[in-house]
């Protein structure tokens, strides 16, 4: 048992909170979607899903330990969105240009298995990924109503968290919830910067 506990670091400790917030962040997240309330977009939770099991399995190829925690509970709940959003969601399913998305995310699964370093596979799943947060970035604004804050606040946490359950500064295991620290900070920006506007703009027409 004292073995246990002293192998029980603040590593693990860290990558456990990430993944308990996280959990904790979703849940409303698929109460307000199932009421209708929240409206994911379809094509974001499409990319997001797709992109965070590669990135998973870039993370485990790489050697992270701790931090899987994190990325495990924002694959299997993004996945759970993403099959919400085809009945309660917002947007197409997918277009032209998702379908390139995907088909370029494909290209880094073949640079990972032919360099035999998950680098490349897992710089492509950022910078992708960014494509289809942006979209949601932009509905957030427009549209604050439609998302649930609590959500992306607690994700931002988490995703602090993850960044210190990394084992030293390990560049190429925190470049993800380094990512999602950054994704969710700009959602939760975009949501307050949203209900602002829209409450001047009912001022205004009192």
């Amino acid at each position: 048992m004292s073995g246990l506990i002293e192998g029980f670091g603040p590593l693990a400790l860290f990558g456990i909170l990430s993944a308990v917030l996280s959990t904790i962040a979703f849940l409303p997240y698929i109460r307000d979607t199932i009421r209708g309330r929240t409206q994911p977009q379809r094509a974001s939770w499409l990319i997001w899903s797709v992109l965070s099991v590669i990135a998973l399995g870039s993370q485990i190829y790489e050697g992270a330990t701790d931090s899987l925690w994190f990325a495990s509970v924002q694959v299997a709940a993004t996945l759970i969105i993403f099959v919400l959003s085809l009945r309660h969601g917002k947007g197409v399913l997918m277009t032209r240009k998702d379908a390139a998305v995907l088909v370029l995310a494909s290209g880094g699964l073949v640079a990972w298995y032919f360099m035999e370093t998950a680098i490349y596979a897992l710089a492509i799943t950022i910078s992708i990924s960014l494509l289809g947060g942006l979209v949601t970035i932009c509905k957030s604004y427009r549209a604050p109503e439609t998302e649930t804050y609590a959500t992306w606040a607690l994700c931002f946490v988490a995703s602090g968290f993850a960044i210190l359950a990394v084992d030293g500064l390990n560049w190429v295991l925190m470049a993800y919830p380094l990512y999602l620290l950054t994704l969710n900070g700009a959602i939760v920006v975009a949501i307050t910067l949203g209900r602002a506007r829209t409450r001047f703009a009912a001022m205004s027409a009192e």
